[in-house]
């Protein structure tokens, strides 16, 4: 009976008893076969911000437009031997001649000039000796000035107070709305009906008063934009403060000692980069069609110098008689505004995590 139960006994001995793998338990698993969900893969967020920018068609169109015009703007005024200032008024009001092109029939240098009878008279100002190998690709203006130097001279303009006032307005408009909205209370209290009353005056009338001050130009005209485009800037920092600084971050980082600038630009700025940045791309356009409107009405660069506004100023005064003269900088300034745009609407869904599943 005892030989009967010691296989058993040495059976429940050996199942007690803890188990030691061998290497004959394990397989290799290929590395080539293993599969990663590619949907689901870790990845930062500015990568996903990136992938999903690129998904955005007209965005992506929007920054290579901006690229091309920007590249322009830089290299356009060297690209002939024309300077934006030089005069030759016995060159005006040429038509657009292009080489190449002028053998298809079409800018050739000839316009069609209506008369007063109601007539009309094909005109071309190259058909002289001197001007046989002369090209002005856009034309030329009243002065005899190369409308293609001009168009790109005043895009560059366009861009640095367009930029220039933006970056200057961002840092004013996030400074306030960040501590307006951190210390909230009297504080926000004082600070935005200041805001209102800053936002409440004309922009005509504070650049009317400071061309009392200061010379018409680039300066004027920043400064001016710096005075009245912080405003949107300042409510989306002030908004998202509110929402932000009771968050568990911050609270961790008030009672581990932090003080109040160190939260509002180290932990709290960081957070609401995305709404900053769509705000700034948007805020581009408005300071370019700005600039626009004040060089339009005598506001803006003063001659010889010149800017998108200024050249569609004067191509409003030839529009009837010679309407090419308009059309460059109307194109070139609807690309950017549409174009700039089209960016900031692509990084507005890119940067919003809330967007990611539409």
């Amino acid at each position: 009976m005892a030989e009967t139960n010691r296989p058993a006994a040495a059976a429940a001995a050996a199942a007690a008893a803890p188990y030691v793998p061998t290497a004959e338990d394990f397989t290799f698993k290929n590395e080539s076969a293993i599969e990663i969900d590619s949907n689901f893969a870790s990845q930062s967020f500015w990568k996903d911000v990136r992938i999903r920018f690129r998904r955005k068609k007209s965005a992506v169109a929007g920054l290579i437009f901006v690229i091309i015009l920007t590249l322009m703007a830089i290299f356009g005024p060297w690209m002939n031997s024309y300077s934006y200032y030089k005069q030759d008024l016995t060159a005006a009001n040429l038509a657009p001649r292009i080489p190449g092109i002028e053998r298809l029939g079409i800018f050739d240098g000839s316009e069609t000039m209506h008369t007063t009878s109601g007539g009309a008279t094909v005109v071309n100002g190259y058909d002289t000796d001197a001007r046989r190998n002369t090209y002005y690709w856009f034309g030329t203006d009243r002065y005899g000035r190369d409308i293609w130097t001009r168009t790109w001279s005043g895009t560059r303009v366009s861009l640095i107070i367009a930029v220039v006032a933006t970056i200057i307005d961002m840092v004013i408009g996030l400074s306030y709305g960040l501590i307006s909205g951190y210390f909230g209370g009297k504080v926000d209290i004082i600070m935005q009906r200041i805001l209102e009353v800053a936002n409440g005056i004309p922009r005509l009338v504070i650049v009317t008063l400071l061309l009392l001050i200061l010379k018409p130009g680039m300066l004027t005209i920043i400064v001016a934009l710096m005075l009245t485009e912080w405003v949107g800037m300042s409510r989306i920092a002030r908004a998202e403060m509110l929402k932000l600084k009771e968050q568990e971050f911050v609270q961790a980082s008030r009672t581990l000692g932090a003080g109040s600038l160190h939260i509002i630009f180290r932990e709290i700025l960081p957070n609401i980069i995305g709404p900053v940045i769509t705000q700034v791309m948007f805020s581009i356009p408005t300071a370019i069609f700005t600039e626009a409107f004040l060089s339009f009405v005598g506001l803006g660069i003063p001659v010889p110098q010149c800017s998108l506004g200024s050249l569609i100023s004067d191509g409003y005064n030839s529009f009837t008689t010679h309407p090419y003269q308009i059309i460059p900088p109307i194109i070139v300034m609807a690309l950017l505004m549409l174009s700039f745009n089209l960016i900031a609407d692509g990084l507005r869904e890119a940067l919003d995590p809330k967007m990611k599943e539409m």
